[in-house]
């Protein structure tokens, strides 16, 4: 819809450059230390969780969730909404009462709303009316421009949910992929343990998790019009295009004869994003995935100035204090869900 396209036009203004490098330089670091410091106190952690909580509190400042108490308590009221949220985002594989569950969500989103949206919205008008600098964000974003979008209270709502989630769920996921993906490359490649220390190497690790096991399996179009592909099959206008992106992702004929194993050394083909489809493609694709992965390092680029991504660098920051899989406890499946996602991952560390 017209109204979508406007939205979204307005919101990509917020991951230009300049954007992503002041939350990977500046406002990430200091998160990643905060949310870190009681898992090294206690000399160990759980990956699924640990996640969730650092890209949440990212997420929160990308979307524009204020968090006036700054307490504990508040972040534990905000991760409850936020993990309502992505069962609701994921309800289609979820394995109990789907008509309970969606319930469920829907009134976690209102009483979201009520304690955190309003407030936030709230806080931003008053800045507006004041004539006051406003933070960088989403809700931001959509205030200004309300005489232009006419965004009802409820598509607010969903729009800072969505932000919410989506920069939380499928970043935390990457993030204890990656970590495991790693603990099991060291365990076939010892000789790689310095290879921790090199941030390239870590992104690499990073872009390949993501071509393995994209957020979503699949990706669906709509044909607005007839049109004939180069390998000569016809879609009709109207007609659904599903791309099956496990498949694109390990073609044999673009990422080689190992292309279903993970190998972050791996060679590629001149045009060919390390991380597949995963983030779509043209106007379609992922509007963080620069923020999420950072930019493509090429032979030649200028290493200080390269932008690695946020998870990459929560991912290097764990091995930079010596993370390890829990010998005693090891990683279990979440069950409740057909997404092949972690239910655990007990890790420690070991520096």
């Amino acid at each position: 819809a017209a109204e979508h396209r406007e939205r979204r036009r307005l919101e990509n203004r917020l991951f230009r450059r300049d954007t992503v490098e002041r939350y990977e330089r500046t406002l990430f670091p200091p998160i990643i230390d905060e949310t870190l410091r009681p898992h090294l106190a206690a000399g160990r952690s759980e990956l699924v969780d640990l996640g969730h909580q650092l890209m949440m509190n990212l997420a929160a400042l990308t979307a524009g969730v204020d968090r006036p108490e700054g307490t504990p308590d508040e972040t534990s009221r905000l991760y409850d909404y936020l993990m309502r949220f992505i069962e609701g985002a994921t309800l289609a594989h979820y394995t109990g009462d789907r008509e309970a569950k969606a319930a469920e969500v829907r009134a976690k989103l209102q009483a979201f709303d009520v304690e955190f949206v309003q407030p936030s919205a709230n806080r931003r008008r008053q800045m507006i009316a004041a004539g006051e600098p406003l933070p960088h964000d989403v809700l931001s974003v959509l205030l200004t421009n309300q005489d232009q979008l006419h965004l009802p209270d409820d598509v607010m709502v969903r729009e800072i949910a969505f932000y919410l989630l989506a920069g939380a769920h499928t970043s935390a996921t990457a993030f204890t992929r990656v970590t495991h993906h790693l603990f099991r490359w060291l365990e076939r490649h010892p000789d790689d343990a310095a290879m921790l220390q090199d941030r390239v190497f870590v992104q690499r690790c990073t872009h390949e998790t993501i071509r393995l096991q994209p957020s979503s399996p699949v990706a669906a179009r709509w044909a607005l019009a007839d049109i004939e592909l180069r390998s000569g099959r016809h879609s009709p206008a109207g007609a659904q295009v599903v791309i099956d992106l496990l498949s694109v992702n390990r073609d044999p004929s673009v990422f080689g004869e190992q292309a279903g194993e993970f190998d972050p050394r791996r060679t590629l083909p001149d045009g060919v994003a390390p991380y597949g489809l995963s983030f779509g493609s043209g106007m379609h694709a992922c509007i963080g995935q620069d923020l999420a992965a950072g930019y493509v390092f090429e032979d030649g680029d200028d290493l200080a100035e390269h932008l690695f991504g946020l998870v990459p660098e929560a991912v290097q920051r764990l091995f930079d204090h010596g993370a390890r899989p829990d010998p005693d406890d090891p990683p279990e499946m979440d069950d409740s869900t057909a997404r092949p996602y972690f239910g655990r991952y007990p890790i420690v560390f070991q520096r």
